[in-house]
């Protein structure tokens, strides 16, 4: 993947709390850390509930230079040389001009989303939320949440992939809830587990849409007209592909329980997830990741 250096980037998008303290309340949300939040709790016969936390854990500390930084050091896309954070303000950018694109070529208006980088856990419109929970979107205050060590613990923990578009297909599937809770796709949800339960052709149709957004990234300009990405290659591909076998519930049951049980999968096997990606990466089209009148996925 190739940046365009001379782009500008917007960090009003990204709100960073890390080092912030949290308050208290318990918390859900939806994202690819909901499945291995549940296996967590599963092997080690923890309470969900406390991985979410109760309030009574230790402040988060702060890191030097943590708060804010981002506002400053993130105005170019030359600057990820310098901050390489900066490189997350430009997928959610990316990702936020071509949804507002889209949504004007239909004769509409995009209402945009804030992500919010935290450490630790944070307090939501959904509850609080642990790190351990995953990156995940909060329908109840339109924020998308990512504590940035989630990628250290994708490439160590669960053996995924180094490349930095994964990171991009990761934040571009949390935005594609975004998509789901502005277009009433979430309310089409009854069914809560089993491979071909609404749950998972919700998290199924996220996905298409985070390939409908690879397909016309390179396109993809800011206000200037400037492309933030300027090249894909077919491994920034591979990587999003890797990634999405990764975070497929049969892959994780089968790495930490050692088992694979259908009936409980909430976000899709990792063929799944990889098939509905493909789908919206080649066709680039919104009306291709209708997964819930497919009959088959």
């Amino acid at each position: 993947m190739k940046f365009n250096r001379r782009a500008r980037l917007d960090p009003s998008q990204v709100s960073d709390q890390r080092g912030r303290p949290v308050g208290r309340t318990a918390a859900a949300g939806g994202g690819v850390g909901v499945i291995v939040l549940a296996l967590i709790a599963l092997l080690t016969g923890t309470n969900p509930a406390d991985l979410l936390g109760d309030g009574t854990s230790p402040a988060v500390q702060a890191e030097p230079g943590a708060e804010g930084e981002l506002e400053q050091e993130c105005q170019l896309v030359a600057d990820i040389e310098e901050n390489p954070d900066c490189r997350f303000v430009l997928y959610v950018n990316s990702a936020q001009d071509f949804w507002d694109d889209y949504f004007a070529a239909a004769g509409q208006r995009y209402s945009p989303a804030q992500t919010t980088f935290f450490t630790t856990a944070v307090d939501t419109g959904c509850g609080r939320a642990s790190s351990q929970v995953g990156p995940f979107y909060c329908p109840g205050d339109q924020n998308v949440y990512l504590d940035l060590g989630f990628f250290d613990d994708l490439r160590t923990t669960y053996g995924g992939p180094s490349g930095m578009f994964a990171e991009a297909y990761v934040l571009a599937h949390e935005y594609g809830h975004h998509i789901q809770n502005l277009t009433g796709q979430m309310d089409r949800v009854r069914s809560r587990s089993g491979p071909d339960s609404d749950a998972v052709r919700l998290e199924l149709q996220a996905d298409c849409y985070a390939g409908m957004w690879a397909h016309h990234a390179t396109t993809t300009a800011d206000e200037s007209g400037q492309p933030l990405i300027s090249d894909l290659t077919d491994q920034d591909i591979r990587d999003a592909l890797a990634a999405a076998n990764t975070v497929g519930d049969d892959y994780i049951q089968e790495r930490f329980q050692g088992t694979v049980t259908p009936e409980s999968w909430t976000h899709g096997s990792s063929e799944q997830r990889q098939a509905w990606f493909t789908v919206g990466y080649r066709s680039g089209d919104v009306a291709a990741c209708d997964t819930f009148a497919a009959s088959s996925l």
